[in-house]
């Protein structure tokens, strides 16, 4: 494992609403999907996302990053037998939602789920691939952007469970903010204290970008020149050719 900074020139403002693209294809809860699907993946907003936290937002970080995903896989041709599902972090805190939203969604224990989190939905979205794993379910991959969630005050004030994830994957990619200009995003984040995870994914690396750039931080390239996003794309092609 390598941990470097990627050089980024710029950062955007966490109040600043991305540039519109549709919404994303959300299956509706309780909607099962059917037999034929071959990979899910879940994209897991953290505070503010899905829904306005402390009346900020909602920015829907992740559903313009999941829009931006799902359509490099089409332009790929890689969308037959995939589904992807837009989550807040606060919708997958009980066994309930959890059973509800996510595993009658997934066709069978068989299914690669691939779980991409930003902020409290990385925290939240490693314990959800805990779970999943502890209920038999694959998860292929977990992706985690600059996670945050090991605050006492926001674990306490927010639909988060408390104990820190031990998530269960095949692989594990953690990708961290460090801009050179911080803004108010990146504030939000150090009161909700990052989660440091140093020695745990598969891989851990850095960008110059702010913590808002839920999209920079899954699209933009590592060490190698292969982004979060390329290693998404890649596997779930895999499984779909397969």
């Amino acid at each position: 494992m390598v941990t470097t900074t990627t050089q980024r020139p710029d950062g955007a403002s966490a109040a600043r609403e991305p540039s519109p693209l549709p919404s994303p294809a959300v299956a509706p809860a309780g909607a099962a999907l059917t037999p034929v699907q071959r990979a899910v993946a879940l994209f897991i907003g953290g505070a503010g996302d899905k829904r306005p936290y402390f009346l900020a937002g909602p920015y829907r970080n992740m559903a313009y990053a999941l829009n931006a995903f799902d359509q490099r896989l089409k332009a790929a041709g890689q969308v037959e037998s995939y589904q992807s599902l837009y989550l807040g972090y606060h919708e997958i805190g009980s066994a309930s939602a959890i059973d509800r939203l996510v595993a009658a969604q997934i066709p069978d224990q068989t299914t690669p789920i691939y779980i991409v989190g930003h902020s409290l939905g990385a925290w939240n979205g490693a314990h959800l691939a805990q779970r999943l794993s502890g209920r038999g379910y694959r998860v292929a991959m977990l992706v985690t952007l600059d996670p945050v969630g090991s605050g006492l005050l926001v674990r306490l004030g927010s639909r988060m469970p408390y104990k820190r994830p031990a998530p269960r994957c095949d692989v594990w990619i953690n990708v961290r903010a460090e801009p050179g200009r911080s803004n108010a995003s990146d504030l939000v984040a150090r009161l909700g204290r990052k989660w440091q995870v140093a020695g745990a994914p598969d891989i851990d690396e850095a960008l110059d970008t702010n913590h808002a750039n839920a999209w920079t931080l899954l699209s933009d390239p590592l060490h190698d020149g292969r982004s979060a996003a390329d290693h998404l794309l890649e596997s779930i092609a895999r499984q779909l050719r397969g």
